[in-house]
């Protein structure tokens, strides 16, 4: 059931879907534009693609359980 859970997840962030929990949090995505970064070894400049990045997000009920 865990694995079929995540499964679900995923694809719907593939897919570009946000998934909320209600009282439990959110998964987006973040979109991030390619850049041009440097290595910190070598000193050389590379490009850095776009990407996205999963985001998750505490819900409301679950902030106010963890901080009492």
């Amino acid at each position: 059931m865990v694995r079929i859970f995540f499964d679900r997840i995923k694809a719907a962030l593939s897919a570009g879907d946000k998934v909320e929990i209600r009282g439990f949090g959110s998964f987006t995505l973040k979109k991030y534009k390619g850049y041009i970064g440097r290595n910190p070894k070598t000193g050389e400049t590379v490009e850095v693609k776009p990407k996205q990045l999963p985001v998750f997000r505490t819900g409301k009920d679950l902030r106010s359980r963890v901080n009492q």
